[in-house]
């Protein structure tokens, strides 16, 4: 029976850590250069459609720092669960860290979204 590679000699492992660190650091550095553009105190933080002419709902600086802190659980969580069931299940490891990669992606357009319609 072959040995498993360890966790971090696994060069697609690596890939995607690597690609989930860039886009949640890539995404901090959006935010935060988008909030020091001095745009003010009041900041677009959510659009419902559902409301018709009050779909925009603006909010604090504080509100859109939760998008930084999502980035970096979204990092931490899924890099300790593909480590986790790497030992388990490679395949398993993979799409852990592909959904992350999903869920930045997703972080990093929906936050520059609002930003820009300030």
């Amino acid at each position: 029976m072959a040995m498993p590679k360890k966790y971090f000699q696994d060069h697609l492992i690596l890939l995607l850590l690597s690609t989930n660190a860039f886009l949640a650091f890539s995404t901090v550095v959006l935010v935060l250069t988008r909030l020091s553009a001095g745009h003010g105190n009041s900041y677009i933080v959510q659009y419902r459609s559902s409301l018709g002419i009050n779909a925009f709902k603006t909010g604090g600086v504080s509100d859109l720092l939760g998008f930084i802190l999502f980035a970096f659980l979204v990092l931490a969580i899924h890099t300790s669960l593909s480590l986790r069931t790497y030992p388990v299940n490679r395949h398993l490891s993979i799409v852990i860290l592909a959904i992350g990669i999903l869920l930045l992606l997703l972080t990093a357009i929906i936050s520059n979204a609002l930003l820009v319609l300030h």
